[in-house]
């Protein structure tokens, strides 16, 4: 894929509209992303903004880019230092402990490593350059050890974020301080506290405001002007409005080209946040549900869009997922006894006319969503369902060919799989995993839910098998209706019951 012959279009959140990425250095994207306040497990907001922008990141490198990707950890903070305090350990610890657990939850739902993860705590002396310069050209002011930027030296502030300066609050994360010019102005540096942790600077020891770090980190991994700046929409005031700001005040050439801001995860009707409590961590959604299946819901919804979490919502994407590695486990299973001859056809047979219809379509399906601001709205429908019904229906059929169909067929198949997997990969929703393990995992979270084991299901076959051998069909229905409202299919094969995943059934009101 040569990225300069596809126009991906990106809503930038400073104009308002779609525009064409155009990179600064031709074939090479600067990526930063605002990362987590580590003092607590994530939530699923949180993997929304992860899922979102490492869908960015796949599909920049899909299309041929040389992408530099940051991602900060905010490890010294307000609120770390608060959970360090009620727990009575050391904040740093605390935070570290934090950071190591969103990446385990990140490698769970297949995000891939950004290029840097800094951390405040280890750029120290970059912050404290950058206040020095916003100083030095009269943007920043001293009190008593703290340093505050002043908004009225920044004539665009509020350009992002549409706030005008008049209506502005603080800016921060505490109550305003009567010390400052303007009650908007907002901390570069907040002078040492008892027992808190603080390093030295100029104007005495402390430590950074929160909007001060990702500016400073940005402009030392990606310079001072990059391509893109992502985050979260409840980002845009203030921090991003002031990360503007900073980085304008201290670099002439300063600033971001692209701004893009996922939406919510909303949870009845309200935006989830760990302030109001009704915030779900991924590790507790993980305990039940596979990660690939969250990662499919969080992706169910264009990014920019809002998005509903419920169980159902996730049941829907875990149903679907499992569709997509059957089919592609049964590919598998099916073209085993082949693939010797195959080798030895060594390309002599082509895909069929309608094999090269489907992949073609498939691909341009998945590419103009893609490129349209990456929509992935109903994912793996359309062109790819298409693909998985034409392997379906081939599989019964090659038997039953002769040879020269057959191959024809079979190289049909490869490459639809090819196709299939990787759609699969740019979405991030392979592993290094078989199908067949993969299939494993999700059926042991569907167990987890219903509360069951194998061996209960099994016991609940061997019962239907008898039921029905008696000819109590009632009972044999009433066993496989008890089972799919638990989300477990029992189905008949042949002369053998096994079972699957399903969407749970409603159970009946006469019950």
């Amino acid at each position: 894929m040569e990225a300069e012959k596809m126009e991906l279009k990106l809503y930038n959140t400073m104009t308002q509209q779609k525009e064409v990425l155009i990179p600064i250095n031709p074939g090479k994207i600067g990526l930063y992303v605002c990362g987590i306040t580590a003092y607590d497990f994530s939530h699923i907001g949180h993997a929304r903004a992860a899922v979102s922008f490492d869908v960015l990141y796949r599909y920049l490198k899909h299309l041929g880019y040389e992408v530099n990707f940051v991602r900060n950890f905010t490890d010294v903070d307000d609120k770390i230092i608060k959970r360090a305090n009620e727990n009575g350990e050391n904040p740093l610890e605390l935070s570290n402990r934090f950071c190591e657990e969103y990446l385990v939850d990140m490698g769970a739902l297949q995000c891939l490593l950004p290029t840097h993860q800094p951390r405040v705590s280890d750029h120290m002396d970059h912050i404290i350059r950058m206040i020095e310069k916003i100083i030095e050209k009269d943007c920043g002011y001293v009190v008593e050890g703290d340093v505050f930027f002043s908004v009225d030296k920044s004539p665009n502030y509020g350009k992002l974020s549409g706030q005008m300066l008049e209506h502005t609050r603080a800016g921060e994360r505490v109550a305003v301080d009567s010390r400052k010019r303007n009650p908007a102005d907002f901390a570069l540096w907040k002078a040492a506290k008892p027992d808190e942790p603080s390093w030295e600077s100029p104007w005495g020891p402390g430590r950074p405001g929160w909007h001060i770090e990702c500016s400073a980190m940005s402009a030392h991994y990606l310079s001072s002007r990059f391509d893109i700046h992502g985050g979260g929409a409840d980002l845009k005031f203030p921090h991003h409005e002031n990360e503007i700001a900073q980085t304008c005040a201290a670099c002439e050439d300063g600033g971001v080209n692209y701004w893009l801001h996922n939406g919510h995860v909303t949870i009845n009707n309200e935006k989830m946040a760990k302030s109001k409590k009704n915030f779900k961590t991924i590790r507790e959604i993980t305990d039940s549900y596979h990660p690939l299946a969250l990662r499919h819901f969080l992706m169910s919804a264009q990014y920019r869009s809002p998005l509903s979490f419920s169980e159902s919502q996730l049941d829907s994407s875990s149903e679907a997922l499992y569709y997509v590695y059957q089919t592609l486990q049964d590919l598998d299973d099916a073209l085993l006894p082949y693939r010797e001859a195959m080798s030895k056809d060594s390309g002599k047979a082509e895909q069929t006319a309608e094999a090269k219809d489907i992949i073609n379509k498939l691909k341009s399906e998945f590419e103009a969503k893609m490129l349209d601001d990456l929509n992935t709205a109903h994912i793996l429908t359309g062109a790819y369902q298409d693909a998985l019904k034409f392997i379906n229906a081939s599989l019964g059929k090659l038997k039953k060919m002769q040879k020269k169909q057959q191959m024809s067929l079979l190289v049909s198949l490869v490459e639809i799989e090819k196709a299939a997997r990787e759609v699969l990969d740019v979405l991030g929703l392979l592993t290094t995993l078989s199908y067949a393990e993969i299939l494993k995992e999700m059926k042991q979270k569907t167990l987890t839910r219903a509360g069951l084991s194998e061996e209960a299901i099994s016991q609940k076959i061997e019962e239907r098998i008898m039921a029905r051998k008696n000819k109590e069909f009632e009972k044999s229905d009433q066993i496989r209706a008890e089972l799919t409202v638990k989300g477990i299919a029992l189905m008949d094969i042949g002369k053998e019951t096994v079972w699957r995943p399903c969407f749970p059934s409603q159970p009946n009101s006469s019950d």
